[in-house]
């Protein structure tokens, strides 16, 4: 047993504290009573169960909009800047510039300011897979499942990290008691060879997964040979991506070896495999009934505008067992993401409401009822978006309230700005038990859902309305949210990244390319790609050329994958985010009492200063010293 536990001690020592920056005396810490433990892990099922969902939960959390890189800390989701526990969050801090190496924000590398440490994550997969064979008491079926689910979340995790440092070490197993102290300072890998081990080791797990979920009361959150395809597709993607291939800011890393990390040179084959891989995750979707979800609305009587609204909102906001879009989601909730998202619609303020908003530049970026950039559309009076506008007439009558005043921006606007986003004198609505429930946003300086003295408040104007679901209540004394999970893979992410794939394979765009990014307009009640910019557009020609039909699936994704933990990981693939992250963050005036003092732009933070180093996160310089072996990342 003593001799157990040493060997234990000895390999997570080296382990951590090559990889990461905890230190011999917080490890001493802990580690006696977690090896104690981790000789009975093994002895039953219950037990090795136990270790099983451990595993899991190492798994970063897109629900939690202040732990998550994709959720706050971007240009997307901004917060109520007056509420100090959300400023001083890691998140809120990056999107102010914030982030540094001396003691790293979102810290995932060592567990660290709002990060998980995910290579203890990695070192528990591997505990698991090493003595998983010592269970007597499971049947073969259970134990090669187990065995396939931890290399998928053992892929997981390496994939986070690649995503978030680019090339990293590889473990694939733990150290053995004998390595000597020299070869426990593991260096990073080139981007292929992590790309290939990612890709490779969940081929392994696909064959051990089931096909689909037979129980999905209990067993929902659990991979599948489909999220196995789907995982692998978007690493390759990534790997195809501007950000590692061949860019010329990294062409020159490389380690103490001589080994350079990041490929020289454009391959154009990278996305020729990446598109093979997604569309065989596509057609194995399709092949086992998965599709884009539509909403019905039974018995109950609701018109055909707020059910399409309710489409886009249940594409995400809809469970697992009713969304058949959903590839891969885990078992986390969203409801405190979901009620910092929700307008305070009761009698007195409530705590851990409304916080949470979308910027001005998110609300510009839906496209016009006419389905093209609002900047395009020459029947769209762009010049005087930020004026105002009375509503008279029953155009809007299920968008904005009658006879109030609101922006020109908020008239004539595609079906998906009014399901993502509620704003001032925007109508809200939510499914009842007989019909619809419908409330009138009022946010102006001491309104309902506005400022009053220093309680809680959105200060841009646009609330998140995509991510409450339509089958909460607004009414009641506080907030009651439907349980749901934000999707980690939906099939419109493999949809718009099929039709990107193809795009840069392809000399010219055609019909191939036009029919991924179509289908999820024609979800969203608008008109195919061809014939919204041939109709609609002062640039009809943009979808015939490479570039421009590049620029419409990047526009397309941001606007159909808004406020899902998306958008800041695609402008750093796309090699974007200095572009969209140094512009200023901007809202109407919060603190405005009348329409005319409301609808003023006002800029709630200017540059973020985003430059090129801070497309890969920085690692801990305490790391790198006490690891000579680990390169920092390119301008840190």
């Amino acid at each position: 047993m003593m001799q157990t536990m040493m060997n234990r001690y000895r390999i997570a020592v080296m382990l951590l504290l090559c990889l990461s920056s905890f230190g011999c005396k917080k490890f001493l810490d802990v580690v006696p009573d977690g090896v104690a433990t981790l000789d009975n892990a093994f002895s039953n099922r219950a037990s090795a169960e136990k270790f099983l969902f451990s595993c899991f939960n190492m798994m970063p959390n897109q629900n939690d909009p202040f732990t998550y890189p994709g959720n706050v800390g971007s240009d997307e989701i901004w917060w109520d800047m007056d509420n100090s526990g959300i400023h001083g969050r890691s998140g809120s801090q990056i999107a102010r510039g914030g982030q540094n190496m001396a003691d790293p924000l979102w810290n995932y590398w060592d567990g660290r300011r709002d990060g998980k440490n995910i290579w203890v994550g990695i070192r528990d997969c591997n505990i698991f897979l090493e003595n998983i064979n010592k269970v007597r008491d499971i049947t073969d079926y259970e134990r090669e499942r187990w065995i396939s689910e931890v290399k998928f979340v053992k892929a997981y995790l390496h994939y986070f990290l690649f995503q978030l440092y680019g090339p990293i070490p590889i473990v694939d197993k733990n150290l053995s008691m004998e390595v000597e102290p020299s070869e426990a300072r593991v260096y990073r890998e080139p981007v292929d060879k992590v790309t290939d081990y990612i890709v490779d080791l969940l081929d392994e797990a696909r064959s051990g997964l089931p096909e689909m979920i037979e129980d999905p009361i209990n067993e929902m959150g659990r991979p599948t040979q489909v999220a196995a395809a789907a995982l692998k597709a978007k690493v390759l993607v990534w790997a195809a991506s501007p950000l590692l291939n061949g860019n010329p800011d990294y062409a020159q890393v490389a380690d103490n070896r001589g080994i350079k990390l990041f490929p020289a040179t454009v391959d154009r084959n990278k996305w020729v495999r990446a598109t093979a891989a997604i569309k065989e995750a596509i057609d194995m979707a399709h092949s086992i009934g998965h599709g884009l979800f539509r909403y019905k609305s039974g018995l109950i009587s609701i018109p055909d505008t707020l059910q399409l609204n309710f489409t886009v909102r249940g594409a995400v906001t809809e469970r697992a067992t009713l969304n058949p879009e959903i590839i891969f989601a885990p078992t986390t909730s969203a409801n405190s993401f979901q009620n910092y998202c929700t307008p305070n619609f009761y009698p007195t303020q409530v705590s851990g409401s409304q916080e949470l908003c979308a910027t001005l530049k998110i609300a510009e970026q839906f496209y016009t009822n006419n389905g093209v950039p609002i900047d395009e559309d020459p029947s769209w009076n762009y010049a005087e978006r930020y004026g105002m506008q009375k509503n008279t007439n029953q155009t809007h009558r299920y968008f904005i309230a009658s006879n109030e005043t609101t922006a020109k921006l908020n008239y004539f606007r595609e079906p998906r700005f009014y399901a993502n986003l509620a704003f001032d004198r925007g109508l809200y609505d939510v499914q009842a038990q007989l019909g619809v429930t419908t409330a009138t946003i009022k946010h102006r300086s001491g309104e309902p859902q506005g400022v009053v003295y220093s309680a809680n408040h959105i200060p841009t104007g646009y609330f998140i309305k995509k991510l409450v679901s339509f089958r909460s209540s607004i009414t009641g004394t506080g907030l009651s949210p439907y349980n749901y999970t934000i999707p980690v893979i939906r099939l419109a992410d493999l949809y718009l990244l099929y039709a990107e794939a193809l795009n840069e394979v392809k000399d010219a765009p055609d019909h191939e390319v036009y029919q991924w990014v179509d289908s999820i307009r024609n979800r969203a009640g608008l008109k195919g790609v061809e014939e919204s910019w041939r109709l609609h557009s002062s640039l009809p020609a943009k979808p015939s050329t490479k570039e421009g039909m590049r620029e419409i699936i990047k526009r397309e994704r941001m606007i159909e994958l808004a406020f899902e933990g998306q958008r800041p990981f695609d402008l750093r693939r796309w090699k974007d985010a200095q572009k969209y992250l140094n512009q200023p963050v901007q809202g109407w005036d919060f603190q405005g009492l009348k329409d005319v003092d409301y609808y003023v732009v006002t800029t709630y933070q200017n540059s973020r200063n985003f430059t090129y180093k801070e497309y890969l996160w920085p690692i801990y310089q305490v790391s790198v010293i006490r690891n000579s072996n680990l390169v920092q990342n390119p301008g840190w």
